[in-house]
Parts: structure tokens; sequence; C-alpha cells
């Protein structure tokens, strides 16, 4: 069985999507405690194959896993998601930047071994979906991980003609506000990371739930989310040094203009005046 994930937007209205595919025929899974906040639960009718219900988690941050889905209905479920989310991502990107998981049910302890997960078959339905929810968390962040490193890799790809120029000793045509609006974007891209995402903490839905943690994390590890923050935040701050060397040139640049106009204003303004002076004297 498969279980593939996939970030569609910077988020989804959850209250709409679930009236929404009600509507369509799949049934919301409520079974989830109350500190599983913005997470939206489904059940779908017929699964991709037998020896596990169909389920897909929906996380508000922009992202969608699918546990055990058919092709035809996972395609069905994307395209009612089109109409609640907030600022869609590029349809290529999203489905270049997917993971994909197999996993089985097996007797014993779940666990992620080998690329692959084992989901013990001997839990009841709920426990089933908390541990469900774990990897899916885990994956959830991969995902929108992977879609913030190729804004990046756009970003450095963009910029990247700057260092060549400025050891050639060539002219950057770059004005001061294109400037600003790169070290913005920078600075948008590096709160999402930091702050506004638990890529560098584990949520407190976990703290009291061992079980749960573990999978969560061991999920996290094979994903290498740890060592991709960190490689992403020394590219940011390698993109900062950058742009903010860039804004002190343009300033720079701008100073010395001015301190030439006013130079040019005052020789003029002393011609005049010695101009006055020689026509007083005749």
């Amino acid at each position: 069985m498969h279980c593939t994930a996939f970030a569609t937007a910077d988020e989804y209205h959850l209250g709409t999507l679930s009236q929404d595919l009600a509507s369509h025929g799949y049934v919301e899974v409520t079974s989830l405690p109350r500190d599983a906040a913005n997470i939206l639960v489904m059940g779908v009718e017929h699964s991709a194959k037998e020896g596990d219900p169909g389920t897909i988690f929906f996380f508000r941050e922009g992202a969608a896993v699918f546990w055990n889905v058919k092709d035809k209905t996972m395609k069905h479920v994307m395209q009612v998601l089109e109409k609640h989310e907030i600022q869609p991502y590029e349809i290529a990107l999203v489905h270049w930047e997917n993971e994909e998981l197999n996993y089985i049910k097996t007797e014993g302890q779940s666990k992620l071994h080998r690329g692959e997960i084992r989901l013990n078959s001997e839990l009841d339905l709920d426990d089933a979906i908390l541990e469900k929810f774990a990897f899916s968390n885990a994956l959830c962040l991969s995902v929108k991980l992977a879609i913030w490193e190729a804004s990046l890799d756009k970003f450095v790809e963009s910029i990247q003609s700057i260092p060549e120029a400025l050891k050639a000793g060539k002219k950057v045509k770059l004005s001061h506000q294109e400037v600003m609006q790169k070290m913005g974007e920078l600075f948008a891209l590096r709160h999402r990371i930091n702050l506004s995402s638990d890529f560098l903490i584990t949520p407190d839905f976990y703290w009291d739930r061992e079980n749960l943690e573990q999978l969560y994390d061991k999920t996290c590890q094979f994903l290498s989310i740890a060592r991709r923050v960190k490689v992403m935040n020394e590219k940011l701050q390698h993109c900062m040094e950058l742009t903010d060397l860039m804004r002190n040139h343009l300033t720079e640049k701008r100073a010395l203009r001015l301190e030439w106009m006013i130079v040019i204003l005052i020789t003029i303004e002393v011609m005049f005046e010695l101009g006055r002076v020689f026509f007083l004297i005749k």
C-alpha cells in the first residue's frame, strides 16, 4: 500500500473543504483528540487495496497526505481542494516535490523500517488514525520544506550573476527597490521556516504521547528534516549577506551622487559670485 503527500498551497480553508468533500460522498473522521488542531481527516469509500481503509489527512498549513487511496480518487480530491486553497503553488511543482512511502499492516509495534512504514495490525481504528497522523505530520513538513527549497533555489538562480559581475568589476543592473524586494523575499522565507512552522521543535501534541513522538521523530530523521533546514538557513544567510552588500553599495552610490550634486551646486554658486565681483570691479 502507498502513502503519498503533497503540499499544494500556503494554507487551506478546512471548514469549507470539509463541507465540500462531504457533499461528494467523503466521510469525516472525528476520532482525533482536541489538541490535534488544524487538521481534517476524511475517509474514502473504496480504498486502493484491501487490508486498510483509505484515509486522507489535510493540514491547515497547505499539505495533504493520502493513505491507500486510488489514483482516480486522489485526482478528484485534488481538484476539489483547489477551491479551498490560499496562495496555491504551481501544479508541476506540487507533483514534482511530493513524498511517497510504502506501508504494510503487520504484527508488532508500528515503526519506520528501511523506508517502509509498518503499522500494527492489532490497533483499533482510533489508535491507527493517531499513528498515521504522526507519520503524516512528518511527511507534511517534508513536502512543505521541499516547496520552500525550490523557491530558494529559484531565488539563488536569480542572483547568481551578481558575484561574478562584482568580481569582474562590471555594473550590477539592480535598482534599490529591486534589492529591497529581494531582501523582503528572503526575510519572508526565513520567517516561514524558523518561526511559523514546526521544523525546529517537536509539536506540543506529542509531549505526553511518547510512542507517537517516536514515530514522528524517526520519520523526520529519515526525511532529513533537521539537516535540510540547516542547509536552507546557511543558504539564506549567504543570500542575505549578498543582498545586504548590494544595498550598501547602492546606498553609497546614492550618497556619492548627492555629494557630487552638492559640489556642483556650490561650484556654480561660486562662479556666479566671482562673475558678480568681476563685473563690479569693471
